[in-house]
């Protein structure tokens, strides 16, 4: 795996080392941070340090993660929503309540174990625990991903995510009478300093932007639309609490009284992108669940009762 060099700046100074990388690079957590630590995989301005170290003007740290530990996957028969696919790319719509790749102490079940089933030929890119795997979505998101086939559609298609000419809209329903017909988040986003399991609005964060349209108005709900210009991790339900609208359903950053819906009312219903080796402009739209549908009937229901 390659290395991580960071120089801290004077926002940064203070910090204990473990925090100030967990606030660099939002992906790792304090306890792995730690680990490598005591292992001699941080080294600042060539030395390795003591855990309780605070960070300096200037300093230099270099991160050496170690590599991943390899999983025993097993393909496995899930019955998958293939929507689309060639000798390159494949598009599947993902149930909600699916993980997307397996992870230790969670290695059957996942998208990736069912794709190993259904084709041999994914790409190796991201390591054996996440083959073929461009892009994720949240265990409780419904919708589309695009999977590779190879090392070269792979590449290919993480170039276009980082250029940001991915399509990725979202149907999303939130708590509150957004007054507006559209509007953009601007808020980067990084670990929570209170909570390292959650995601938050933080100046030190990762750039991070969110366009949404409001697709129609229940009451004390709203539909939207969101599009994702950058995909962050919990993206579109921090940029949507932090503006006053969280997601209805969402345990994490939802209300402490919201709906029943098990997770979070949230599906990825239109992908597009350039196919990898033709590059014409492909374009993908996956309804609606069966128990999003239902949800919206039920919030539609209990407006209409109420106006009766």
């Amino acid at each position: 795996m390659e290395d991580f060099t960071y120089t801290i700046t004077e926002e940064q100074k203070g910090e204990r080392i473990d925090k100030a990388i967990s606030l660099l690079e939002s992906d790792w957590s304090r306890s792995q941070i730690q680990n490598w630590l005591k292992d001699g995989a941080v080294l600042v301005n060539g030395d390795q340090i003591k855990p309780n170290y605070k960070v300096k003007k200037d300093d230099v740290i270099i991160v050496s993660p170690p590599e991943a530990e390899p999983l025993d996957i097993q393909s496995e028969d899930l019955d998958l929503e293939i929507i689309y696919e060639d000798a390159d790319v494949l598009v599947v719509n993902k149930p909600r309540g699916m993980v997307v790749h397996p992870a230790p102490g969670h290695t059957s079940g996942t998208l990736v174990n069912g794709l190993m089933h259904h084709c041999t030929d994914l790409s190796g890119i991201n390591g054996v625990m996440r083959p073929g795997i461009v892009h994720r979505i949240d265990k409780d998101t419904s919708g589309l991903l695009m999977v590779a086939k190879n090392d070269k559609a792979h590449e290919s298609l993480v170039n276009q995510l980082v250029k940001k000419t991915v399509t990725r809209k979202y149907t999303a329903l939130v708590h509150g009478h957004i007054p507006h017909d559209k509007g953009t988040i601007d808020a980067p986003l990084g670990r929570d300093k209170k909570d390292r399991q959650s995601m938050a609005v933080v100046d030190s964060g990762k750039h991070a932007i969110t366009h949404f349209r409001v697709i129609e108005r229940f009451g004390k709900f709203t539909l939207v639309e969101c599009r994702l210009e950058t995909g962050r991790t919990h993206q579109i339900r921090v940029h949507m609490k932090y503006i006053g609208f969280p997601l209805a359903g969402d345990p994490k950053y939802g209300p402490k009284k919201t709906i029943e819906f098990g997770g979070q009312a949230l599906h990825a219903g239109v992908l597009g992108f350039m196919h990898p080796r033709t590059e014409e402009y492909m374009e993908f739209e996956a309804p609606l669940p069966k128990v999003f549908e239902e949800l919206l009937e039920e919030v539609k229901t209990q407006v209409d009762t109420k106006e009766d």
